[in-house]
């Protein structure tokens, strides 16, 4: 009896452990055969970058990737009107006399003039005779080009040619204004800035920098009716000088890449201009104290400082 028990124990042990066996082999069945995506799937290597936008920022518009204000490798261009103010200080005009053995003749304020016995007189003494110039204000076109070094320091460069008319006043023995002519100069200017709200709509500035000034394509320009018939003027000149620039103003983010800018620039600038033919070559049409002082080689000369204040405005447009 005690055997057929143990008999019946072994049996029911062994069903039971080939019921697990095939329970086990069918759940690694299920596992491997699994077509879940989500549990098959395989392991990405690079992980895509996001869709683009289908749409594009407009040349004249602000988009989420426009950079606001201005920083570190940004490149501008712009295009400015520009008004320019000379200010004609500490003028000296002289006059060359060929009729006195090629004498220098002080004309222009802190001059004087000459006195009947042919000495040079004090400013004070012939106060009557203290010739002076000015210069027109000229309103020209202005391109300039800037390039941000770091988000605060700015170099930049502008660019014009400005036509401008000299008047001559009070000449002895000459009652009225003489229209001497004009003459264009061309003023590149590099300025360095420094820009106190990097990354702003808003960004003022000031700069320091140099000016080279290039006179050219000066003309006569008295008419008949003023020197009389057949009297034209000296031909005008100027030398090349040039000069420090200090500067302030600011740019302002209109939209997009588009920019304000207004700037103000104080230069300093000596003009060395010089004069001879025409009127000067007639005798007796230039005087003073009953001394003729025009003639065949007499030379007016002016040393001026032309120190003219630049105010500009305008857009300019940020590449990168």
């Amino acid at each position: 009896m005690t055997k057929i028990r143990s008999f019946f124990t072994s049996l029911t042990a062994m069903a039971v452990g080939a019921i697990s066996f095939a329970s086990t082999t069918d759940v690694a069945k299920a596992q491997t055969h699994n077509t879940n995506p989500y549990v098959n799937a395989a392991v990405m290597s690079h992980i895509p970058n996001a869709p683009r936008s289908k749409g594009s920022c407009g040349i004249f518009e602000t988009c989420a990737s426009t950079e606001h204000g201005l920083g570190k490798g940004n490149f501008m261009v712009g295009l400015s009107a520009v008004y320019i103010m000379p200010q004609d200080r500490n003028q000296r005009i002289w006059l060359r006399d060929e009729n006195a053995g090629g004498k220098w003749l002080a004309l222009g304020q802190g001059g004087g003039g000459l006195l009947d016995n042919g000495d040079l007189a004090s400013p004070a003494a012939a106060g009557t005779h203290g010739a002076y110039i000015t210069t027109t204000n000229p309103v020209m076109p202005e391109l300039n080009l800037r390039y941000f070094i770091t988000d605060h320091i700015s170099v930049g460069l502008i660019a014009t040619s400005s036509r401008t008319q000299v008047e001559l006043y009070n000449v002895p023995g000459i009652g009225h204004s003489l229209n001497v002519g004009t003459i264009w100069v061309l003023p590149p200017t590099l300025t360095f800035a420094w820009h106190f709200l990097p990354h702003r709509r808003f960004n003022p500035y000031v700069g320091l920098g140099a000016n080279i000034d290039w006179f050219h394509n000066g003309t006569g320009n008295l008419t008949a009716s003023k020197a009389g018939p057949g009297i034209g003027m000296p031909q005008l000149n100027a030398g090349f000088t040039g000069g420090p620039s200090l500067n302030a103003g600011f740019d302002y983010q209109l939209v997009g890449n588009w920019f304000f800018n207004l700037d103000i620039k104080q230069m300093f600038v000596r003009m060395h201009a010089w004069a001879k033919g025409g009127l000067l070559d007639i005798p007796g049409a230039v005087s003073l104290d009953g001394h003729d002082l025009a003639g065949p080689g007499s030379q007016i000369k002016v040393h001026e400082g032309l120190d003219p204040t630049v105010v500009s405005a305008g857009i300019a447009y940020r590449f990168f």
